[in-house]
């Protein structure tokens, strides 16, 4: 790691059929272009990732991590992942390839929870963070952790090179895009949230 674009892929992966739709692409003779993104955030994010870590943030609740909260993740900012998407139309290099999509850098599970801290005002300092051991729980199908407890990055320089392109947002400025442009505004700092899972863990942990 970090993972680059040619390196086999997990065949017992849930996501097998998105590989299995590139080597059709590659056989069909039709001119195409694969896109991979890991974890995309930014304003109207349909998927609870740094919203995930915002609402505890904003109700100054722990913030439970699983392991050991040194896990490498990756975020690509979505406005960062369209320009490069603009920047394949059109390119007669970009044919026939694969481009890994997001942030140049990587981030443990902790220090994203301090990058959400400081993007929603807070101070990193007085976060409050909980490990515990997923094994230790039966959460059923309630997910506890917004993110896969493993490493999960890849090397975007392919795309920096042939694509012309790279990530204009930083992690802490593209986490203030999201919490000023989107979670405030939609007003869900004030909505009722499900702690329940976070309960149980923190009751488990001997932290409530």
């Amino acid at each position: 790691m970090p993972h680059i674009e040619g390196d086999p892929v997990d065949p017992k992966s849930r996501h097998k059929g998105k590989f299995e739709t590139e080597s059709y692409l590659e056989a069909s003779g039709i001119p195409w272009t694969s896109v991979r993104p890991t974890y995309i955030y930014g304003p109207q994010n349909y998927n609870d990732l740094e919203a995930w870590f915002f609402d505890r943030l904003v109700k100054d609740r722990p913030i439970p991590i699983p392991s050991h909260g040194q896990h490498f993740t990756q975020f690509g900012h979505v406005q960062d992942l369209a320009r490069a998407m603009a920047a394949i139309l059109g390119n007669s290099k970009a044919v026939g390839q694969i481009y890994n999509i997001s942030d140049t850098r990587y981030v443990t599970f902790d220090g994203l929870a301090k990058a959400c801290a400081v993007a929603a005002g807070k101070s990193p300092d007085d976060l409050k963070i909980v490990h515990y051991n997923p094994k230790d729980f039966d959460f059923g199908k309630k997910k506890a952790f917004p993110l896969r407890a493993q490493h999960f990055f890849a090397d975007v320089h392919k795309a920096v090179d042939e694509l012309n392109w790279k990530p204009e947002y930083d992690l802490i400025s593209g986490l203030k895009d999201s919490f000023n442009n989107d979670y405030l505004p939609s007003g869900r700092q004030d909505t009722e949230v499900d702690f329940s899972v976070d309960e149980e863990i923190l009751s488990a942990s001997g932290q409530t």
